[in-house]
This record gives structure tokens, sequence and C-alpha cells, in this order.
């Protein structure tokens, strides 16, 4: 690897790792010596890189630095455009759109050697969502869970029993043929998982949740590793 490429990984190694991360995790990573990573450590810093952290403790990026735009790998722009592949095929029409306009932005941008990548990939998801259509508009959905609003749901479970339940939403998972809106239940005062297909009528309430989105989240993937070995033995 040149070392320009080696000083650009580094960064990128560093940009997407919330914790403080160690020569030795990094040197790992890109194949190289601990000292390589220390010398490269400190022409990055040499060159106003706010990098901070020292030897044997780890290092981490400061929030707000950015490198210059579309500075992108041929293996990134593969990922960026297979996993935009797979949004166009399966999201709400506002993200499919979203989608495919960046397949054509990164098309536009990215130098000539670089645009097969995006307009040829190697790379492919199936075209289209066959799964079920939603009874609730996952636009405005998704909205409510960044804003951290509650919903009133009226939800039918795969045995035909109707409930009505106050949740709070914190995600939308996709899977093959369904989606799930993950959400903390209060009539359950659990974390439950509701099929969108499933979701009657849902009332978009202006209250908020008590609790950040972030925190719900870490709690609820907390709880995975129970909920899986409870699904084993069910």
């Amino acid at each position: 690897m040149r070392r320009a490429d080696r000083l650009f990984q580094i960064i990128q190694v560093l940009r997407r790792s919330r914790r403080p991360i160690t020569a030795d995790a990094i040197a790992g990573e890109l194949e190289t010596s601990k000292r390589t990573i220390y010398r490269d450590i400190a022409t990055l810093m040499a060159q106003r890189v706010p990098i901070r952290g020292e030897a044997g403790t780890g290092y981490v990026l400061d929030k707000g630095y950015d490198l210059p735009p579309l500075m992108l790998t041929p293996d990134e722009i593969e990922a960026a455009v297979l996993g935009a592949q797979w949004v166009a095929g399966r999201a709400d029409a506002v993200l499919a759109t979203a989608a495919r306009d960046l397949i054509a932005k990164i098309a536009q941008t990215v130098p000539e050697r670089l645009r097969p990548l995006v307009l040829e990939p190697a790379s492919r998801t199936p075209p289209q969502w066959n799964g079920p259509a939603d009874a609730v508009d996952v636009v405005r959905l998704r909205a409510h869970i960044h804003a951290g609003r509650k919903l009133h749901l009226h939800y039918r479970d795969e045995r035909e029993r109707d409930s009505a339940r106050t949740v709070w939403p914190i995600a939308i998972g996709y899977l093959d043929t369904v989606r799930h809106l993950v959400a903390w239940c209060e009539l359950r005062r659990d974390f439950r998982s509701f099929r969108v297909d499933r979701i009657r009528q849902a009332e978009f309430l202006d209250d908020k949740y008590p609790e950040r989105r972030a925190a719900l989240q870490a709690r609820w993937i907390a709880t995975m590793p129970r909920r899986r070995q409870l699904a084993r033995h069910a």
C-alpha cells in the first residue's frame, strides 16, 4: 500500500471508531507494523489532522474533521452503490428516489476511470421489494422516529388477534420480505417488534417519549443476546 493511501486509511479507521483505537489494532487492519503506524500518526498530526491520544492508550479523531468529498476507494464506491441499489429496491418511495439520486451523483463525481464501478457494478441486489404492502405511511413513520414522538397503534398479530397500544418507535428493520417497527411498548413495558404490514392503523401523536432514542436503541441492542437465547429454547 502506498504511504498516501495508508494515511488516508488510518483516518478512515479512526473516523468510524467511537472509542480510542490502538496502534496495534490499526496495524493489524492495515497489515503493517506498529512502528509504521506510529510514524504515520505523527505525520498526520504534523499536518494538523486533529488526532488525540498517545502510544499505548489509543487514538481518536476529533469530531467535525472531514476529508475532501468523494475521495473514495474502488471498494468504497462499490459498497455505496450496492447499498443504494438495496435501498432503491426495498425502502419507501422517498428513500428509494434518494438512493437512485445518490448513484447518479456518485457516477457524475468520481473520476472517469472509476465510473464503470458505478454504471457496471460487479455486485447487484434483487431489483424490487416483493413483500406485502404497508398499511402505514413509512415516510411519516421515519420522520416520527427522528422526532422521538409516540405512536398509538392498532395491531393485528399472526393469530389475527387485535390490540391497541402506545409505543415509542426507535427503528425500522428490513428483513427479506417484511419490515419491522422496533419500539418500546407502554402496554408490555418492554421492547416489541411489529410487522409494518400488520399495523391496521397508526395515530401519530405529538407527545415526545421521555428517553433519548439513542439510549433506547442501546438498551434494545443490549437485550438482543437474551432474546436470541430465549428464541432458541422456545
